[in-house]
């Protein structure tokens, strides 16, 4: 498991994303008035849900090595609900009247290359293991 290169790039996506969870993203006042707000996970239930499916489909998707197609659709899918966390954290973002990205908020872009570069592994694993059979 451990020798794959892709269960170490799945292994870096789950702990960005669970990083995420504590880091904030962004930082400001929000529409309340409230200065100096952290925006985080923890703050919306639905981020922190999806944040939390996310992580746990990375280590899921971590200990499955030998069904590499079920691996590539949930490394595909990784990316997915990454995507929709950017969205809801931009919808969430819509209600602070000043701020800036923390930079922790490149954390994502991590989840998202980490699981692509598994993704690009996995496919490399897929096409070996094809070219061995075809030698048989």
């Amino acid at each position: 498991m451990i020798q794959r290169i892709q269960s170490v790039w799945l292994l870096l996506a789950s702990i960005a994303i669970f990083l995420t969870i504590k880091l904030p993203i962004y930082s400001g006042t929000n529409a309340k008035g409230v200065a100096s707000y952290e925006l985080t996970a923890k703050e919306n239930f639905i981020l922190l849900s999806i944040t939390i499916i996310t992580g746990l489909v990375a280590l899921l998707t971590l200990f499955l090595f030998k069904k590499r197609k079920l691996q590539k659709r949930l490394a595909l899918l990784i990316i997915l609900l990454d995507f929709i966390l950017l969205f809801l954290y931009y919808q969430q973002i819509q209600y602070f009247t000043q701020g800036t990205y923390a930079l922790f908020a490149v954390l994502h872009s991590f989840v998202i290359g980490f699981s692509a570069l598994a993704f690009r592994s996995i496919n490399k694993d897929e096409k070996l293991i094809k070219s061995t059979d075809r030698l048989r």
